[in-house]
Order: C-alpha cells, then sequence, then structure tokens
C-alpha cells in the first residue's frame, strides 16, 4: 500500500511576527518544518512526502532541509492563496504516483508522534476520512463583543488537529468539486458526503500559532 504524506507549508504565519515565514523558524536549532518532515519520515508507513510551499521560499525550504537525504521525499510543490487551494495544489501533484493514502498535515505541527499516525491510518482501514482531534473540556460561552450571551453545550464538540488522512482518490475528487473556502480538508470531505471517523487526537500535537507557543515548544523540547 501506498501511503503519501503532503505537508501544508504555504503559509505566512503572520500572527507569530518576524520577518521570517514561521514554518522557517527554530526550535532549537532545527526549523519547524524540518522537524515536521522529519517526524513523518521517521514513520515506516510513508512512502512518500511532498511538502507545498510558497514560491518565495524555495531558498529558505532548501536551506531547511539542505543536509536531508531521504528518497521518499519529493520536490516541493508550489502552493496557492489559500489553505485548500495549496491542498489542492499538493494532491495533484501527488496524482501521477496515485498514492492509496493521503495524511494532509500543518507544517506547524512539528511534534506529530508515530502513534498518532498509526491511529488515523488504522481508521482508514474502515472509512475513506479520519483526523484526530481533542474533546472540548472547557466551558463554552457565546458572547457579544465582550458580553455573555449564552452558553453553548460542549458534550459533542472537538478541537480539530492533522493529520487528516483519506483514501486519496476521494479526497482528491472531493477537492476538484468543491467551490469555496475551507476551514481544513474535513470540511472539504464532509461537503463530499464522505463519513469521517474521529480519533483521539495528542495536547502534544499543538499548531504553533502565536509568539507564546515557542516557549512551550522549547519546553516540551527539554521534557
Amino acid at each position: 500500500m501506498r501511503i503519501a504524506g503532503l505537508i501544508v507549508a504555504a503559509g505566512r504565519g503572520s500572527r507569530v511576527g518576524g520577518a521570517v515565514p514561521k514554518q522557517y523558524q527554530p526550535i532549537g536549532d532545527v526549523s519547524i518544518l524540518r522537524r515536521t518532515i522529519d517526524a513523518f519520515l521517521s514513520c515506516t508507513h510513508i512512502t512518500e512526502l511532498i511538502a507545498v510551499i510558497s514560491p518565495d521560499d524555495q531558498a529558505q525550504y532548501d536551506a531547511a532541509l539542505a543536509d536531508l537525504r531521504d528518497n521518499r521525499l519529493l520536490p516541493p510543490t508550489p502552493g496557492g492563496a489559500a489553505r485548500h487551494t495549496s491542498v489542492r495544489a499538493g494532491l495533484e501533484a501527488l496524482s501521477s504516483s496515485a498514492p492509496d493514502l493521503v495524511l494532509i498535515h500543518d507544517a506547524a505541527r512539528p511534534f506529530t508522534s508515530g502513534s498518532l499516525i498509526e491511529r488515523v491510518l488504522d481508521a482508514l482501514q474502515t472509512v475513506p476520512a479520519a483526523f484526530p482531534a481533542i474533546p472540548i473540556v472547557d466551558a463554552l460561552w457565546k458572547g457579544r463583543g465582550d458580553i455573555v450571551e449564552a452558553s453553548v453545550e460542549r458534550s459533542d464538540l472537538w478541537r480539530a488537529q492533522t493529520p487528516q488522512g483519506f483514501h486519496f482518490d476521494a479526497i482528491l475528487d472531493a477537492h476538484r468539486a468543491y467551490d469555496g473556502k475551507a476551514a481544513d480538508d474535513v470540511e472539504i470531505a464532509h461537503a463530499a458526503g464522505l463519513p469521517v471517523k474521529i480519533v483521539m487526537g495528542d495536547g502534544n500535537n499543538f499548531k504553533i500559532t502565536l509568539p507564546e507557543d515557542f516557549a512551550r515548544a522549547e519546553r516540551l523540547l527539554k521534557a
């Protein structure tokens, strides 16, 4: 079985700040993107891996991966203006090799574990789409500005993570048919009528989004 990894790394990460896109900023002495790619290549199930990057970032991509030698890593492909267009570009780039499954992952989640990847792959044995998520445990409130309007029932709410896994042909067809914005690839799969299974996520698999997330990442490395 051919299992592809698709790393979405074309964003700018403006909320983090700085002149360098966040995926090329370091945690310790290693860039976020390199840590993410290393995590996927450490999984023996992955038969090919491709990153979708901004056309402006080729030099930074090359520098981040300069000493990496793994024939599963394919040349990067240029992304689009939005996340879903970047994913579509990555899927189209993989279509010539036609993998059986694809795992679509945010570059800004460098602490993905092998066991998490395994849970997603196990779920794909019975459904065409699956993703990891963390159940919401905090009280939720809907507000208008800074004034409370109503409580929100939390019992069936989940906080989505990546990698989000799919049967390759199914998610490629779903992307080709989709018109509009999407928060993630589960939204596109759901719109196409694909059954999507939730598997338990991992608290360490957080997305680096804000400046304080770098401090959290450094603490995790030391631990």
